[in-house]
């Protein structure tokens, strides 16, 4: 267990008023940890607006570009086939679907559809604007939902950094100022056992 110093009574800003007893050590503690504070104040939040203003500019751009398209299921998908209202609303399977490029060509790909359909089955897939299969793009919510998210994520992990650094200068000079009392007693013991006679 690291020995700390006798803590008296909290008093505001003591490391920047004028003491006698105050040492270098202190007022150089007393840049570290005002430093400390502003930097990850800072880091945080200059690293969480960033970030979260990138994924939500992402999200944005592939709600413009990626599109629904209407593919046809190539064959019957096994499975029984139920109405919706009887199906379990999460069961899919997956299936192969073909669907038209802007170019005209013809593109195939597997996507997760209800069992039982039949081939010709249409059903609506989203492409990139190379007529790739993407997934659903966020809506407008989900967006500012997940890049909050992401912001307040990278936000903390970014103000980790300094603080952390913070608290490891800020023990190192605590020790440092132990170490130099020690010596301090040390010397003032040894001539304290001196009496004049």
């Amino acid at each position: 267990m690291p020995l700390r110093a006798f803590r008296g009574p909290k008093v505001w800003l003591w490391r920047w008023r004028r003491n006698p007893l105050k040492r270098r050590d202190d007022a150089l503690e007393a840049w570290v940890v005002l430093g400390a504070w502003l930097l990850t104040v800072v880091a945080g939040v200059l690293a969480g607006l960033t970030a979260a203003r990138s994924v939500e500019q992402g999200l944005a751009r592939e709600r413009l570009t990626w599109r629904p398209v209407v593919a046809r299921v190539a064959q019957k998908v096994p499975g029984s086939a139920a109405p919706d209202s009887i199906a379990p609303r999460g069961e899919r399977v997956w299936a192969e679907v073909r669907w038209t490029v802007a170019d005209g060509s013809s593109r195939t790909g597997q996507v997760r559809i209800a069992p039982g359909s039949r081939a010709g089955t249409p059903v609506t897939v989203w492409t990139d604007p190379r007529g790739r299969l993407v997934s659903r793009p966020a809506t407008a919510s989900e967006a500012r939902l997940h890049s909050g998210l992401v912001g307040a994520l990278v936000g903390v992990c970014a103000a980790a950094v300094p603080l952390v650094t913070g608290c490891a200068l800020r023990e190192r000079l605590e020790h440092r100022r132990m170490d130099a009392w020690d010596a301090e007693w040390a010397r003032l013991g040894a001539q304290g056992g001196r009496t004049a006679g």
